[in-house]
């Protein structure tokens, strides 16, 4: 399939992007002002795991430029092996958990709201953090280039990372956020349990798509048990691999679902699709994308994302080699027009630009910030 970028008609007028984008979103007990996410941005700002005031000033202007839902970085659970970059912020810990109280604060104080997204890297722990002690945990001791690596995770170190995500999510509620993202995705441990690749293990975690959701089905019960009936659970999962681009999960449709209904039905309010571009269709035979089939599948709202407003693809999670021009977002409004899913969130163009969303609201796209991948560290 073409993956060119689609071209964009000129034709949004202010009024259909402040009627489509501008509107409410009710997840559980938490409404969102518009339709507008931040998406997760790997950003290690966190010296030690801990996120400074810096980090509450980066996330409160994003919130002040207009989004309705800011989701942040993922953060690492409270499980040695989930760590595998330095300055990544930790989800655990009195100073960590203190420093994203600071930040849900100052984000709340600009009228923001906000997730945690939870992570655990399972496959991509470097050997940088295994020589500290804890091999990479995983489903079958195999890495995504189907390589022996790290270990093949007990019963014991499963009910071990299930138990870490259910107290983060009670941690995120505890000390005042609107929710909390489960990072499922990009061959992460979660992801890494959904995708036979790397799945390969003989018990009821491996086998068939229903046994491969099981893990992350678990997660999400003991995440929905540890939180509030009306805390919303974002579910964030991806066909493609860090490094891996296509692979895939799910085959089908009907493969999908088997893997997703669990999740629903454990206790998801939305699921996040990652995809690298939102325009194209994810199985033959229909237009819709990811975030198009998996509403369509669970009848849970969906968000897309990929390649939002840029005139250069995602192309990595460096998101590409070079600067990113401002393009319109007509082609994105058709589709959510015809209620093919929910929210739309922005990763580079809101990091380059924390005004996108009042700007793209307004219809006043041409004004934003390009994107710069070498500036990234400069962006605050």
């Amino acid at each position: 399939m073409a993956t060119t970028t689609p071209a964009t008609s000129g034709d949004a007028l202010p009024s259909r992007a402040a009627r489509l984008l501008g509107r409410p979103l009710t997840l559980g007990d938490l409404t969102l002002k518009n339709r507008i996410a931040m998406a997760a941005v790997t950003r290690r700002h966190s010296p030690g795991g801990v996120p400074g005031e810096d980090v509450a000033a980066y996330y409160a202007r994003r919130a002040a430029g207009g989004a309705g839902l800011i989701v942040t970085e993922g953060t690492y659970v409270g499980r040695e092996a989930a760590a595998a970059y330095d300055r990544v912020p930790h989800f655990h810990g009195e100073q960590a958990l203190a420093g994203w109280a600071r930040v849900v604060e100052r984000v709340h104080e600009a009228g923001g709201r906000i997730m945690p997204q939870l992570w655990h890297t399972g496959v991509a722990r470097t050997d940088e953090f295994a020589a500290e002690g804890a091999p990479a945990e995983t489903p079958s001791g195999i890495g995504l280039d189907g390589r022996p690596h790290g270990k093949a995770m007990t019963q014991a170190d499963i009910d071990g990372v299930v138990e870490a995500f259910a107290r983060a999510a009670a941690d995120a509620e505890r000390i005042g956020f609107d929710g909390v993202e489960l990072h499922g995705a990009h061959g992460y441990l979660i992801d890494d349990f959904l995708w036979q690749g790397t799945n390969r293990r003989s018990d009821a975690y491996g086998g068939d798509a229903a046994s491969r959701a099981r893990f992350a089905t678990e997660v999400v019960a003991a995440v929905r048990a540890a939180v509030s009936p009306g805390f919303p659970i974002l579910f964030r999962f991806s066909q493609w691999k860090v490094d891996h681009y296509d692979t895939r999960i799910a085959q089908t449709p009907q493969e999908l679902e088997l893997m997703l209904s669990p999740l629903a039905e454990a206790g998801v309010d939305a699921f996040h699709a990652s995809t690298r571009r939102y325009w194209l269709p994810e199985f033959e035979g229909s237009d819709l994308n990811l975030a198009g089939w998996t509403k369509k599948l669970t009848g849970k709202p969906s968000v897309t994302v990929g390649s939002v407003g840029l005139d250069q693809q995602f192309i990595g999670p460096r998101g590409g080699s070079g600067p990113a021009g401002v393009t319109g977002i007509a082609p994105l409004l058709d589709r959510l027009e015809r209620d093919e899913f929910d929210v739309v969130a922005v990763a580079r163009a809101i990091v380059a630009d924390p005004q996108w969303p009042t700007k793209a609201l307004e219809d006043r796209l041409e004004e934003a910030l390009p994107y710069d991948v070498s500036r990234l560290g400069d962006l605050v």
